[in-house]
């Protein structure tokens, strides 16, 4: 090989080492290519179905009904007196019902029937009195009585107690309860001959009372339980 010939060799070789480095440092610059992702849809939105609104039951209107007024319990035996309250009440005739109180007399007034005598009488045989009154003005009355109050039940005290007058019986009481109810008795009483009066088939009897024996728990028998229309003196 003659002289020009190696010389063109050895530039060609030294070009070539040059140029490699170069190459070599742009293909790190060169920035990387992600791979490319195809890109995602949105979901579609679902609209809400509208729902056909639901059908609500009509409430029935409340059926009518006698409405009957709360009263006391009346006590075993009990008959009708003067001054109690009561309630007639009429089931279909509304008009006939009334609340009243009986008289002295012994009646009650109840409007269409006028005056009817209840005294004397359970409140059942008033209401049957009522029907039978009522049935000639009315057709097969439905009719309740109710005693919304007893006042007719009356015991008296009189004599040397803080508190002499009439006392009403809501529920059994005796000699020495009403005694209590009557602010005791006085310090000059004459405890051991309290006397009871009572009227039994139309005859006034006497009972005796003796307050220090039953105070001393001797004999207690005779702490007896009053009756409407009984009297208690404290001499």
């Amino acid at each position: 090989m003659n002289l020009n010939a190696r010389v063109i060799a050895v530039l060609a070789a030294l070009i070539l080492c040059l140029g490699r480095p170069a190459m070599a440092q742009a293909s790190q610059t060169r920035p990387a290519q992600s791979p490319k992702t195809p890109a995602t849809k949105p979901a579609p939105t679902t609209a809400p179905v509208a729902q056909p609104p639901t059908a609500t039951a009509p409430t029935a209107a409340p059926t009518p009904a006698a409405t009957v007024p709360t009263g006391v319990a009346p006590p075993p035996g009990y008959v009708i007196g003067s001054d109690d309250q009561l309630s007639i009440v009429f089931w279909r005739e509304k008009d006939l019902s009334t609340d009243t109180t009986v008289r002295p007399d012994g009646k009650i007034s109840i409007p269409l029937l006028n005056d009817v005598e209840a005294t004397g009488l359970t409140p059942e045989q008033l209401r049957a009195r009522i029907f039978e009154a009522a049935g000639k003005f009315v057709e097969d009355p439905t009719v309740t009585v109710v005693v919304k109050q007893i006042n007719s039940r009356k015991v008296f005290i009189t004599g040397q107690v803080p508190k002499p007058g009439p006392y009403y019986l809501g529920a059994p009481t005796t000699v020495l309860q009403l005694l209590a109810m009557a602010g005791g008795i006085n310090e000059y009483a004459d405890s051991e001959h309290i006397a009871i009066l009572r009227t039994i088939n139309g005859k006034a009897t006497s009972l005796t009372f003796n307050y220090k024996d039953v105070s001393k728990r001797k004999n207690l028998q005779q702490n007896i339980e009053l009756m409407p229309g009984d009297t208690v003196i404290v001499p």
